[in-house]
């Protein structure tokens, strides 16, 4: 385990959050469906592609910080600024990526619930990891993490 004084001690694992978003509202789908799509539309396979999407986002991002030299498990310290790939455009390709997952499987399984999901996993990412990665990143790189923080935007 690393160093808890070089991590950025969020207060969730954000792929535990994203699951948990999932299943809560796969969940409530199932025990009372709530669809917000008219039924003439089919949307499943444009959920499907909005999930493809968001899914190989985050398979970019994370090869991305991987060939960097960085971890990207949020318990492990980070070892550089990564500003190449997603990272060019988004300082949160992997959060964008699980946010734009979870839009397309609302889309896909027609699902209110699973859309609703999204406001306190949003929260739960923007004030309990992101913030706090922030924080980590601005003491451990200081400079060079500001430099980055005013170039790129933090979602899109």
């Amino acid at each position: 385990m690393a160093n808890p004084a070089d991590t950025a001690d969020v207060i969730v694992r954000p792929p535990i959050a994203w699951a948990l978003a999932v299943l809560a509202g796969l969940a409530l789908n199932w025990l009372m469906p709530w669809p917000f799509l008219p039924a003439v539309i089919s949307a499943g396979r444009f959920g499907a592609i909005v999930f493809a999407l968001a899914l190989a986002l985050v398979a970019w991002a994370i090869f991305t910080m991987t060939r960097a030299g960085s971890n990207v498990p949020t318990n492990l310290p980070t070892t550089t600024i990564v500003e190449t790939g997603p990272y060019r455009f988004t300082r949160n390709p992997i959060y964008l990526g699980m946010v734009l997952g979870l839009i397309g499987l609302a889309i896909a399984f027609n699902s209110l619930w699973l859309l609703m999901t999204l406001v306190p996993f949003a929260l739960v990412i923007r004030y309990g990891v992101i913030a706090r990665e922030e924080a980590y990143l601005k003491r451990k790189f200081g400079d060079v993490y500001r430099r980055y923080r005013a170039r790129v935007r933090r979602w899109v």
